[in-house]
C-alpha cells in the first residue's frame, strides 16, 4: 500500500471500521480493488450515521409527523363522539 493508502487504512480503522472493510475500501478508492465494495461500505456507514443521529434528535421527523396525525385523529374522534353523546342525551331528555 502506498502511504496515503495507508493513511485511510489507519483512519477507517481509528474510527472503528473492521479491518477487512477497512482494506477492501482502501483498495477499491486506490483503483486496485472493486469500486462496489466501496459503494456498499458508504452506504452502509451512511445508513449507520443516519440513525445515530435520528436518535440523538429523539426520532426522525416521518415518526414525529405520524405521532402529530394521530394525536389530530385522535382529537377528531373524541369530539365526534362527545357530539354524538350530547345528541343521545337531548333525545333521551325528551322521550
Amino acid at each position: 500500500m502506498a502511504k496515503t493508502e495507508t493513511d485511510l487504512f489507519k483512519s477507517l480503522r481509528a474510527r472503528g471500521v473492521r479491518k477487512k472493510v477497512a482494506k477492501q475500501v482502501t483498495r477499491a478508492t486506490s483503483g486496485a480493488g472493486k469500486p462496489r465494495v466501496a459503494r456498499h461500505a458508504m452506504a452502509d456507514l451512511s445508513s449507520v450515521v443516519g440513525d445515530v443521529s435520528d436518535r440523538l434528535r429523539h426520532g426522525p421527523e416521518k415518526r414525529s409527523a405520524a405521532a402529530k396525525k394521530a394525536a389530530r385523529t385522535r382529537k377528531q374522534k373524541a369530539s365526534k363522539r362527545s357530539e354524538a353523546a350530547k345528541r343521545g342525551a337531548r333525545s333521551r331528555a325528551r322521550a
